[in-house]
C-alpha cells in the first residue's frame, strides 16, 4: 500500500469519540474485572467531559503539559481522553521513577499540572512530591508558586483522600460539573489533528530520557493499523496488563481498542493470577504482554484452573519470542493468532508487525512486514546506502507515524530524523525477498571483536536453541587485545542446571570461534525497564564488575 494513500482517520481523538458515541453508546469500553467496574462508551465519554471541564477550571489549556504518575488506574484513562479533548498534552511518567527521575521530567517537560496516585511498592509518590515541591504544604490549591518548578501550577491526587495543597480527582469532577458546556466546546474547536497530545519519555537506558511528542494523527492511526493486524472488531475484549505510560499500553492497547470500538479489560498492575482471572471472567479474546509476562502466566501454579478458551489473538512485544514459548502460548493459552510487533516510541510506535495468519516460524523469527502508509528501508550505517535483501543495516522509516520531535531538544531530534523525513531507529535489521524483517541488534549493541562484526541477536537465538536454556542476552565486554569480546548472560530452563563448560562446548561445535562467548554468566533474571525491556547496558556493567574491568 502506498504511503501517500488516505489514512484511516484525519480526526482528533475527541472528534473520533464524538462519532463513535453515535454508533455504540451502550457498548462496554472499559472493564476492571477485579472490582466489578464497567463503563460503556457513553458513560466513559461523559466522565471524560466532566474531567475535561474540571481541568479547564483549574487553568489547564491547549498545549499545557499534564503529567500522570500512576498505575493503570481508571482515572489514567479518563485523563488520557480529557486532556485530548481540550488540546492539553498528557505526559506519561514511568511508575518506577523515583525522586531524581521525577524531578528531571517535571523540569524538562515544563509541567503545568501533575496527577499522582499514592505510590508503588517502596516509593511514596506523595512524599516524593512534597519533598520536591514543599510549597504545596503552605499554599492553597490553585495558587501554587514553586521555586524549583515555576511552570507547575497544580498537583492532583487520584483518590478520595484530601491532601494539603492538592486537588483530588473527585474535586476535579465537581469543578467540571459547575463549568459550562460552551467553554468546553470553545476549547475543542481550536484543535487540529497535528497537535501534540501525548508526550512519552524514552526509557532512558542510555543518556537522559527524551520527551517524544506524539499527535492525535500519530497514535490514533497507528493504533488502528495495529488492531487490523490482529483482526480486531467491536466484539473483541482485549486484556491490557502492560503499563499505560508506555506505548505498548497506550497505543497498541487503548488506541487499537478505541479505534475499533472494542472493549478494554484493564489490569491495574501486572499479576499473573489477576490476568488469568480477568481473562476468564470477561471472556477476553486477546491478551497483551512481554515474553516474561507470558512465562509468569504459563508457569503459575494455578494456571490450569482457568478457562482461557475465549482467547484468540494478542501481542507479544519487547523482544523476539523463543519458539517454545510461542508454542505454549498458542497451545496452552489458546492464542493461535498471537502477533509480534516491532517499533519504537519515536515511531508512534509500530512500523513492522506480523499477521494472524503468518506461520509460527515467521512469528518467532521475524517481526513481520511493513505497516500500511509507512515506508521502511535498511541502510548501511556508514554510507546511508540501501542494503540488498538479507544484509544487515539500520532500520529507518518515514510516514504519518514519525514523531514531531523531542521536546525542547532540537539537536537530538535532528540526529534521528534526517532532512528527508526518515527516522533512524538505531536498530539493526534485515529484510528477506518476501518483505519479512528480522531484528539483529542495535547499532550500539553490535560487538566488534578484532575487526569482526558480531550481532548479539544471532548468538542469543543460538544459545536459546539449547534445551537447558530459557533465555540468553549477549553483550560486548571491553578487552585490551580484541577491543571487545562476547559475554552471555543465560537463564537456565526450569529445573535445569547449567555450567559454563557445557555451553562453551555447545558453541564450539556449532558456531564460529569468534562468536563464542568468552564469558558465560548463569543468572536468574535480567535488569529490566518497567515496560519489560532488558537493560543491556546494566548487563555490560555487571560483566565488567565481575571480571574486574574498570
Amino acid at each position: 500500500m502506498s504511503a501517500s494513500e488516505q489514512l484511516f482517520s484525519e480526526k482528533t481523538l475527541g472528534q473520533f469519540f464524538d462519532d463513535l458515541l453515535l454508533t455504540q453508546p451502550d457498548h462496554p469500553f472499559i472493564i476492571y474485572a477485579d472490582r466489578g467496574l464497567v463503563w460503556t462508551y457513553k458513560e466513559f465519554y461523559q466522565r471524560c467531559e466532566r474531567m475535561a471541564k474540571g481541568l479547564l477550571a483549574v487553568g489547564v489549556g491547549k498545549g499545557d503539559h499534564v503529567g500522570i504518575w500512576a498505575r493503570n488506574v481508571p482515572e489514567w484513562l479518563t485523563l488520557l481522553f480529557a486532556t485530548a479533548k481540550i488540546g492539553a498534552v498528557l505526559v506519561t511518567i514511568n511508575t518506577n521513577y523515583k525522586k531524581h527521575e521525577l524531578e528531571y521530567v517535571l523540569r524538562q517537560s515544563d509541567m503545568h499540572t501533575l496527577a499522582i496516585v499514592d505510590g508503588l511498592r517502596d516509593v511514596s509518590y506523595i512524599d516524593v512530591v512534597y519533598e520536591l515541591v514543599p510549597e504545596l504544604k503552605e499554599t492553597p490549591r490553585g495558587h501554587l508558586k514553586s521555586e524549583r518548578f515555576p511552570r507547575l501550577k497544580n498537583v492532583v491526587y487520584i483518590g478520595q483522600e484530601k491532601l494539603r495543597g492538592m486537588y483530588n480527582s473527585s474535586e476535579l469532577f465537581q469543578l467540571g460539573e459547575s463549568q459550562s458546556d460552551e467553554q468546553l466546546e470553545r476549547a475543542k474547536s481550536g484543535l487540529d489533528r497535528h497537535d501534540t497530545i501525548n508526550m512519552q519519555y524514552t526509557s532512558g537506558t542510555t543518556g537522559f530520557p527524551k520527551g517524544v511528542m506524539l499527535t492525535h494523527r500519530n497514535i490514533l492511526n497507528n493504533g488502528y493499523y495495529i488492531g487490523e493486524r490482529q483482526r480486531l472488531t467491536k466484539q473483541d475484549r482485549v486484556c491490557v496488563p502492560v503499563p499505560l505510560f508506555h506505548c505498548f499500553g497506550l497505543v497498541l492497547g487503548i488506541m487499537a481498542i478505541f479505534s475499533h470500538g472494542a472493549t478494554a479489560v484493564m489490569v491495574e498492575q501486572f499479576d499473573p493470577l489477576l490476568v488469568l482471572a480477568s481473562v476468564q471472567q470477561t471472556r477476553a479474546t486477546a491478551l497483551y504482554g512481554v515474553p516474561t509476562m507470558y512465562f509468569s502466566i504459563l508457569n503459575h501454579p494455578m494456571f490450569h484452573m482457568f478457562d482461557l478458551r475465549s482467547l484468540r489473538t494478542g501481542l507479544m512485544s519487547g523482544t523476539l519470542c523463543p519458539i517454545e514459548l510461542m508454542r505454549r502460548v498458542i497451545n496452552d493459552m489458546h492464542m493461535p493468532e498471537i502477533t509480534i510487533p516491532y517499533g519504537l516510541t519515536e515511531a508512534s510506535p509500530v512500523l513492522l508487525m506480523s499477521s494472524t495468519d503468518d506461520s509460527l516460524e515467521r512469528r518467532c523469527t521475524t517481526v513481520g512486514t511493513v505497516m500500511p502508509h509507512i515506508e521502511v528501508k535498511i541502510v548501511d550505517p556508514e554510507t546511508g546506502e540501501i542494503q540488498p535483501p538479507n544484509t544487515p543495516g539500520e532500520i529507518c522509516c518515514r510516514g504519518y507515524n514519525v514523531m514531531k520531535g523531542y521536546y525542547n531538544m532540537p539537536e537530538e531530534t535532528a540526529a534521528v530524523i534526517d532532512e528527508d523525513g526518515w527516522l533512524h531507529s538505531g536498530d539493526l535489521g534485515e529484510v528477506d525477498e518476501e518483505g519479512y524483517y528480522k531484528i539483529t541488534g542495535r547499532l550500539k549493541d553490535m560487538i566488534i571483536r578484532g575487526g569482526e562484526n558480531i550481532y548479539p541477536r544471532e548468538i542469543e537465538e543460538f544459545l536459546m536453541s539449547h534445551e537447558k536454556v530459557e533465555q540468553a542476552e549477549v553483550v560486548g565486554i571491553p578487552d585490551e587485545r580484541y577491543g571487545e569480546i562476547v559475554g552471555a548472560f543465560v537463564i537456565p530452563a526450569k529445573d535445569c542446571t547449567l555450567d559454563e563448560g557445557e555451553l562453551r562446548e555447545f558453541c564450539r561445535q556449532n558456531i564460529a570461534f569468534y562468536k563464542t562467548p568468552a564469558h558465560f554468566f548463569i543468572v536468574k533474571e535480567y535488569p529490566q525497564t518497567a515496560s519489560g525491556k532488558i537493560q543491556k547496558y546494566k548487563l555490560r556493567e555487571q560483566a565488567k564488575k565481575m571480571l574486574g574491568i574498570k
